[in-house]
């Protein structure tokens, strides 16, 4: 097994230590990709870049760093400093050398993806209903009471009372849809690019080249979505959902849309290799409740149907 040395920022020598130290200490970040390097048999000392397929590590290809530079110069104090890049190649056993790249934005790109399937994305959408549910209750209730007030006012004008029924009406919709698209549009385009429920399951949503949505695009996601189901009677749903399970990038017809792809929360990052391929825990959990809840009310609609049958022929 190789002995590894390096060197720290003030230039002082460490060692030895084994390979999976180095690894470690990288995972940490106690090294990062210009640390200097060397083991018995380099004729110098290299970056930690220059070891990343021996060592494993996800590193880039190219460091901008002088090789010129021995250990007589770290301990003298007169290596180079790295030079700074604005973008990387970086290396991954997920992906061939050179394939990948990181760019200004901070997205990996050209690596290992998987995308979020039908079952994860149902259980995320479960989770996102109850939470714009409790969102849009919110302001429907203390509505529907002003509402309901101002009807017992205006019951002796049969139009005005209509009136304030309509507006009730486009209020009750406007809410229903305005809520559940700021809630997606603020939450997809933060730093997590997730929703609540695309978090618990360990999802996120991103366009296709892997960088972050804006608001605008997020929210007219939702709208896109909502706007065919309402259109179509919920047929464009069931045509998504089978659009989820069939397609490469699993998208429904609002990815398509709106250019976005739903992905593991580590796609597009520099560790591709932490990306969860199965359901997962909490998706499993969350699909099992709503079974025994599915469940539950088709056994209260049998004995519900039972018992009127039972009063209608006696």
């Amino acid at each position: 097994m190789s002995e590894w040395y390096y060197a720290d920022a003030q230039r002082e020598r460490h060692g030895p230590v084994d390979a999976g130290t180095i690894r470690e200490k990288f995972r940490q970040g106690e090294l990062d990709l210009t640390t200097l390097v060397w083991r018995e048999g380099m004729s110098q000392w290299q970056p930690l870049s220059a070891a990343a397929e021996e060592l494993q590590l996800l590193v880039q290809a190219t460091t901008g760093i002088d090789l010129r530079g021995d250990y007589a110069a770290i301990e003298s104090g007169t290596a180079p400093e790295p030079a700074i890049l604005s973008a990387t190649t970086v290396h991954s056993p997920y992906a061939a050398p050179g394939s990948v790249t990181l760019d200004s934005n901070h997205v990996v790109a050209g690596g290992d993806i998987v995308h979020a399937g039908f079952l994860r994305r149902f259980a995320a959408s479960v989770i996102d209903s109850l939470v714009t549910g409790v969102l849009s209750y919110a302001l429907l209730i203390p509505l529907a009471l002003v509402m309901g007030v101002s009807l017992m006012s205006l019951a002796q004008s049969e139009m005005a009372g209509a009136g304030a029924l309509v507006t009730f009406y486009i209020l009750n919709y406007a809410i229903s849809i305005l809520v559940p698209a700021i809630y997606f549009g603020w939450m997809q385009s933060s730093n997590n690019m997730a929703s609540l429920g695309k978090m618990a399951v360990g999802a996120k949503v991103v366009r296709v080249n892997g960088e972050r949505i804006s608001f605008w695009r997020a929210f007219l996601r939702y709208i896109a979505m909502a706007g065919l189901a309402l259109v179509t009677c919920g047929i464009a749903m069931l045509v998504s959902a089978i659009m989820v399970g069939v397609t490469e990038r699993k998208q429904g017809l609002h990815d398509m849309i709106c250019d976005t792809v739903v992905v593991d929360k580590w796609a597009f990052t520099e560790h591709p290799e932490w990306q969860e391929r199965g359901l997962g825990t909490v998706t499993i959990v969350v699909l099992s409740l709503f079974g025994l809840l599915l469940a539950a009310v088709v056994v209260l609609v049998i004995v519900a149907a039972s018992i009127g049958a039972s009063g209608f022929n006696s």
